[in-house]
């Protein structure tokens, strides 16, 4: 009888649910409870919550979290009713969501230990094989996306990441407010970003103040297809230009350097990541020994400081003053007789707006890659994906803020 009571208070039964009876096998490890509903207790269909007449009954079995290391079992004889809408259809039990082998206390003990490492390892950890542990955190993503509440996001990042080498990506929607991942779609098309667009109201369109991304046309056209006033709100990011200059700075050195060795001087040997350091990120000594290099007359030494230059002209709160300040800095740039940094000004000159906007918005993809790099890690701990769908549940799951846990269960 002690048994009976300790696992209706663990399980939380409640009428007209009772604990029958409780097996223990010592030889198996295994616990196996036996749960059955009193006489005469009225059924319902689970979809309409109507009272139906009785069909037949199935046994049924769901895992438990262990009993003093011994695997638990909850079985029950599960009514079918005869509903005259849905037809025969299974009642619902208090504890499983419909369609789970599992109870949800298990379920959320599964998706705690999903949260700090692998399926695989997990698999293993629990004893399960990996499409039940799959399985689980699919139906968790299905429910956290069923609860997601409508929200308007103000501020949105756009960024893709690669799924498998050979160009081949999915686009991410973030919302740089709360960092949390608000759609995933495969590759980087237009059609990937006008998707979630799509599931936007007129209402929340308008309420976006500023899109951040980098400068892939598909984006820019899918944005400002579906965005009232997109022009003023699409913004390129530091980040991304940046990089752009990085990269063409680091040309410019490697031609030079090529050139230097070739009349027997080493003056460039070793100095590529002391060009693209983030000054800030130095310490006093690094600067100090940097100031030979950086004051020469170099022509890296002159990309350089054309790059730090454009680093400068993000603090700017004024429009008008902002475009003087890059119109300046195209102008120096498109003379330096540096094709690199020319050829990086003419794309800068094309989307001036965009960046415009960033500065003026304060707007940066810091967030976006941000996220890029947490799924570069749920990448490598799960040793890469077999298909986007189980790659897309990944990135909801680590990464969409959602609420996964089964009803009831609350962390």
């Amino acid at each position: 009888m002690r048994d009976k009571e300790l696992y209706t208070q663990i399980l939380g039964i409640r009428s007209p649910w009772q604990v029958s009876e409780v097996d223990l096998s010592v030889q198996a490890v295994e616990v196996k409870v036996y749960v059955e509903q009193e006489p005469g207790a009225e059924q319902h269909c689970p979809k309409c919550g109507e009272v139906c007449p009785g069909y037949d009954r199935r046994q049924r079995s769901w895992r438990h979290l262990d009993t003093c290391q011994f695997k638990t079992l909850l079985v029950a004889n599960v009514p079918r009713v005869k509903c005259s809408e849905h037809g025969v259809v299974t009642v619902a039990v208090p504890w499983a969501e419909p369609g789970s082998g599992f109870t949800a206390l298990f379920e959320a003990l599964v998706i705690d230990w999903l949260k700090e490492a692998s399926v695989q390892a997990v698999s293993r950890r629990m004893g399960l094989s990996w499409n039940a542990i799959d399985g689980i955190m699919q139906r968790a993503v299905r429910r956290g996306l069923a609860r997601r509440v409508e929200t308007t996001p103000e501020r949105i990042g756009v960024d893709e990441t690669s799924f498998r080498k050979r160009h081949d990506y999915v686009t991410v929607v973030s919302d740089r407010d709360n960092s949390t991942v608000l759609h995933v779609a495969d590759d980087r098309t237009r059609d990937s970003l006008k998707a979630y667009y799509t599931t936007l109201s007129e209402e929340q369109k308008v309420a976006i103040e500023s899109v951040s991304m980098d400068m892939w046309p598909a984006y820019i056209g899918a944005t400002l297809e579906s965005l009232p006033g997109a022009e003023g709100k699409i913004a390129f990011d530091k980040f991304h230009v940046a990089k752009y200059l990085g990269d063409a700075v680091d040309k410019v050195r490697r031609v030079e350097h090529k050139a230097l060795c070739a009349e027997g001087r080493d003056d460039l040997k070793g100095t590529k990541h002391r060009w693209l350091t983030n000054p800030a990120n130095m310490s006093f000594r690094q600067w100090r020994g940097f100031r030979a290099l950086r004051e020469s007359t170099l022509k890296t030494a002159r990309a350089w400081a054309i790059k730090e230059f454009a680093m400068t002209l993000w603090n700017y709160t004024s429009r008008t003053w902002a475009e003087k300040g890059w119109k300046r800095w195209l102008s120096w740039a498109v003379r330096s007789r540096l094709e690199p940094i020319k050829k990086v000004a003419r794309t800068i000159r094309e989307h001036l707006w965009g960046i415009l906007n960033a500065v003026v918005l304060k707007a940066d993809n810091g967030g976006a890659e941000s996220i890029n790099s947490r799924i570069k890690m749920i990448k490598v701990r799960s040793r890469g994906f077999r298909n986007k769908e189980r790659f897309r549940n990944a990135i909801y799951f680590h990464l969409g803020g959602l609420d996964l846990y089964p009803a009831g269960i609350k962390r």
